[in-house]
């Protein structure tokens, strides 16, 4: 029994220590679980918080890659038929050709550019420009919508026309070879022509659809080569309408004049009007001027006689427009009566 009593306390003992560690295992496994549990708690809020994290910036990926979409198609676009919703604002009218003036409306705040060069557009939105008789075929106008940091563009396509040779016989030879004498008036009244259609004022006139200012047969044409006594002089400018000398000359759209001279050298009586933004008209070889510098005139209202003053070969008026310094084709404005064609 001795031998033995020492061994049950042994086994005793081995059995509370036993016990001991399983309680402690056992304490370990739920405490390992409640951590576990824990860890995957905490773990599903991270992922769950990834997750709307990651869909927040698959939002704002999305948005980025649709104002990138934007912003592309916009510096690409070459038609505004394509991309509507940067372009509805925009209206020309206009014929797409050499000699051309076309007219322009975008949202009020709006920037225009043609050919990279900033252009006026008035708070009304409304803006202009033309072609010269020999204007490139390709031309890009860009446009900046208010509250937009991108241009907008589209290259306009102009058609090219062909130009017939005109010739005159029977002009004064000192029209064709003027003295040296004449030379520095000559130069003084291109001073003064240039002058007057520099005047970019605000008016808006340029807007209003046009009228005839003279009544009378078509007989000279925008663009052709003029051959004075055989010898080859600069394209004609304007737009010849024939008629006895007194034929009234009415303004075909409102202005303010900018030039009445009475007696240039080539162009005789000359009276030039401002419609606005550049927009010019100009009316040469006139017998009499019923209007002077500074005047405001309106459509329809009689401004001048028709002469056969400078150099000309018979009563006409020589009726010119410009857009600053190009020079643009009347007949494309105006929609002539039969009894003018």
């Amino acid at each position: 029994m001795s031998a033995k009593v020492p061994l049950l306390r042994m086994n005793k003992s081995l059995k509370k220590h036993g016990c001991s560690r399983i309680n402690l295992s056992l304490y370990a496994v739920i405490y390992s679980c409640i951590l576990f549990s824990a860890n995957v708690l905490a773990g599903n809020d991270k992922a769950e918080r990834f997750r709307a994290s990651a869909s927040i910036t698959t939002a704002i990926d999305n948005k980025t890659s649709t104002a990138a979409s934007l912003v592309g198609s916009a510096s690409n676009d070459v038609n505004a038929e394509d991309n509507p919703e940067l372009t509805s604002s925009l209206v020309l009218n206009g014929r797409l050709t050499q000699g051309a003036l076309v007219r322009g409306k975008l949202s009020s705040g709006s920037v225009v550019w043609l050919n990279g060069k900033k252009i006026t557009i008035l708070a009304s939105g409304h803006f202009v420009f033309g072609f010269g008789r020999d204007a490139d075929l390709t031309q890009k106008l860009e446009w900046q919508l208010p509250g937009q940091t991108i241009r907008n563009q589209k290259l306009l396509q102009l058609a090219k026309r062909e130009y017939a040779i005109q010739r005159i016989e029977g002009v004064a030879s000192k029209y064709v070879s003027p003295a040296k004498e004449v030379l520095e008036r000559i130069r003084n009244d291109n001073a003064q022509i240039a002058s007057a259609r520099a005047t970019s004022s605000e008016l808006s006139a340029f807007s209003q659809e046009l009228m005839s200012p003279a009544k009378g047969p078509i007989s000279g044409v925008y663009g052709s080569q003029r051959v004075f006594n055989g010898e080859p002089r600069r394209p004609h400018f304007g737009l010849d309408i024939a008629g006895p000398v007194g034929t009234s000359i009415v303004a075909p759209i409102d202005g303010v004049v900018t030039l009445a001279h009475h007696d240039m050298y080539y162009s005789g009586g000359t009276l030039i009007v401002d419609h606005g933004l550049g927009v010019s008209s100009t009316f040469i070889h006139l017998s009499s001027i019923n209007v002077k510098q500074g005047d405001v005139v309106t459509k329809g209202q009689k401004i001048a006689e028709m002469g056969a003053t400078g150099r000309v070969t018979g009563p006409h008026l020589d009726w010119r427009i410009n857009w600053f310094k190009e020079r643009l084709d009347p007949a494309l404005l105006v929609n002539f009566p039969d009894s003018t064609q």
